[in-house]
């Protein structure tokens, strides 16, 4: 039985699947299995998995077709024998060290999942951005307004307490890590960040992720598990949400309506909540309205974290 398992969906991913199945053979802790979960791709996909799953022993290939991501990991898991999940997109990255920081976290802290650091990247090896890890382990308040882990590829998870939390919501395309992040946290688990770079995240502006009037929306599911833990939203957590929508906009380059209209509307919920800190709220808001006439060098670094 191995340590860890790692889910990855794939849906026609020839053009980045072989570099991110690479960073997970690049581990420097090697007590894992990968799961790959083809979702009915039309490209080579299929082909490349074979292959890998006759090159390594660790490796597995399943189908699941065009039933989408969300219930592509809870098939992974349901087949998994790993005592601890993983999650890697078939664009993402690991660093090297990611396992091995994992392994040991779980072993001497009683956690039931473990969250890193993000570099948002479009070319490899350069990131455009960073994500922040905050003090406090995660809650339901903390994630009604921003969810630091921001990707799958940046969470594990105990398999029982994953298991346990019924998986992803299949019915939701947006903000499904989101909702499960909630059940998790209002059913008593506890979910640790490290201040350590985990995933390289392969930002698309015409990825799932962009398409942020549809996350806008899917926030009402949502909100809907938080109340179903007594937490009702309130218009500071409404600000923080738009803030983190505005910085998303503006990391992915929407330097337009966007990101504007995203800062209006957090700026009408709670100016306060929205511009601090000043090094989150105030500059998003500055570079919401003067983005586009701004140098390249300097939006990275307006929004490098």
């Amino acid at each position: 039985m191995p340590e860890f398992t790692i889910i990855m969906p794939c849906f026609n991913a020839t053009k980045t699947l072989n570099e991110s199945i690479g960073s997970l053979l690049s581990q420097t802790f090697r007590d894992w299995e990968l799961i790959c979960v083809d979702d009915g791709s039309t490209d080579e996909t299929p082909r490349l998995l074979k292959g890998w799953e006759d090159a390594d022993p660790r490796i597995k290939m399943l189908r699941n077709q065009g039933k989408g991501p969300s219930a592509a990991r809870n098939m992974g898991a349901h087949h998994a024998t790993g005592k601890i999940l993983c999650f890697c997109d078939a664009d993402d990255l690991w660093v090297p060290t990611k396992l091995e920081t994992l392994h040991r976290e779980f072993k001497v802290e009683r956690v039931d999942g473990v969250f890193g650091r993000v570099a948002f990247f479009r070319q490899r090896g350069k990131a455009d951005a960073h994500s922040t890890v905050p003090n406090a382990r995660l809650s339901v308040p903390l994630l009604m307004g921003e969810n630091p882990v921001c990707t799958t590829s940046n969470i594990s998870i105990r398999r029982q307490t994953f298991l346990q939390s019924g998986g992803f919501d299949t019915d939701m395309v947006h903000n499904e890590d989101l909702e499960w992040l909630i059940r998790l946290i209002g059913s008593g688990a506890s979910i640790k960040g490290l201040n350590q770079l985990h995933v390289w995240y392969r930002t698309n502006p015409q990825g799932l992720s962009s398409d942020l009037v549809a996350m806008s929306r899917s926030r009402q599911r949502v909100l809907a598990t938080a109340r179903s833990f007594g937490f009702e939203p309130d218009r500071r957590a409404e600000a923080i949400y738009m803030r983190y929508l505005a910085r998303r906009a503006l990391r992915l380059g929407h330097y337009g309506s966007s990101a504007i209209y995203l800062t209006f509307s957090g700026l009408m919920q709670s100016p306060r909540a929205f511009l601090f800190p000043l090094r989150r709220g105030l500059l998003t808001a500055i570079g919401a309205l003067c983005a586009p006439l701004l140098p390249k060098s300097l939006r990275r670094s307006l929004f490098s974290r």
